[in-house]
């Protein structure tokens, strides 16, 4: 066995350790500057990445459900899938004034309006006296929103009305 004076052997050493922090170092730049963890060099906030949640056994997370799907199956012109969505999400007593409405202003009585939203966002109000209050902003261009109030049932979690 060939044996290296002591100080080639430390110097070795230090050499491959050197060579292993530097390409722990490499790798470990190289995979921050691909992720959208990292704040940009010039100072600007890293934007979150869109998300959305909810529950099943939530009347607030049915409410956003709802207008989340709703506004894609109109989008979609999917007037079958919108029926559908009307009849699992709301209840009986509100799609018979919806239609009332409807009739009277010519227009959608979920959406309160003729035409489809760019944006939608659902926010919780409270919930008390068995409901629970919501308030839907519909954006239509630029900064143009309309709120609708929405309240659901909490033990059927269906949406018992729609007000502007």
């Amino acid at each position: 066995m060939f044996k290296l004076p002591a100080k080639r052997t430390a110097s070795l050493a230090l050499a491959a350790t050197a060579a292993t922090a530097a390409l722990t170092l490499a790798f470990v730049t190289s995979a921050s500057a691909t992720g959208a963890a990292v704040a940009p060099q010039d100072g600007r906030a890293v934007a979150a990445a869109p998300s959305e949640s909810g529950g099943p056994e939530s009347a607030f997370s049915r409410i956003a459900t709802f207008y989340g799907a709703y506004i894609n199956a109109v989008y979609d012109e999917d007037g079958t899938r919108a029926k559908q969505l009307r009849a699992a999400y709301l209840s009986a007593p509100l799609q018979r004034e919806l239609a009332k409405w409807e009739e009277t202003n010519h227009a959608d009585g979920v959406l309160r309006a003729q035409n489809v939203p760019l944006e939608w966002k659902v926010t919780y109000i409270d919930s008390g006296m068995g409901r629970t209050n919501a308030t839907v902003t519909l954006t239509w261009s630029g900064s143009d929103t309309t709120r609708i109030h929405v309240q659901a049932d909490l033990k059927t979690r269906k949406i018992l009305s729609i007000e502007d």
